[in-house]
């Protein structure tokens, strides 16, 4: 039961970040990869669902403005929670940038992975309090 990646990208299917927790993949596998799924969920129409299969990972996306979050997870892995998952990561992000948008994670690329490690680790949820995800980052802010 784990998450193999993380995806956020625009509505022009560029990646604007990728945390790939599937050590076995290349740099090249993982980018064909990308292209694959970003092309095959960008194309969906609206009422179609939000969860893909796509070679041995179940895709979950949901859209939020112009950005896709999607996480590729084993067979095992649960999608609506996931699916939630992925709001939960989306109001924590909101709750940091008040409300997120592709520049931000553009320009707060580590804070934003910062985030993300926070809330995910090894494939594993960790954390869904979002106060708890991002006490941590908070610390970091103050050091540097």
């Amino acid at each position: 039961m784990t998450i193999k990646f993380v995806l956020l990208v625009n509505k022009q299917g560029q990646t604007r970040l990728a945390k790939y927790t599937d050590s076995s993949l290349t740099t090249d596998e993982r980018r064909a990869l990308e292209a694959e799924i970003v092309r095959k969920c960008l194309t969906r129409a609206d009422k179609q669902c939000n969860i893909v299969e796509h070679r041995s990972y179940r895709v979950v996306y949901r859209r939020y403005a112009s950005l896709f979050f999607l996480m590729g997870i084993d067979a095992e892995e649960n999608e609506l929670g996931i699916s939630e998952m992925i709001h939960c990561m989306v109001e924590t992000l909101d709750k940091w940038f008040s409300n997120v948008c592709e520049l931000d994670i553009m320009f707060s690329l580590e804070t934003t992975h910062h985030i993300i490690d926070e809330m995910i680790a090894n494939g594993c949820i960790v954390e869904t309090n979002k106060a708890a995800a991002l006490t941590p980052v908070q610390l970091l802010e103050r050091i540097s």
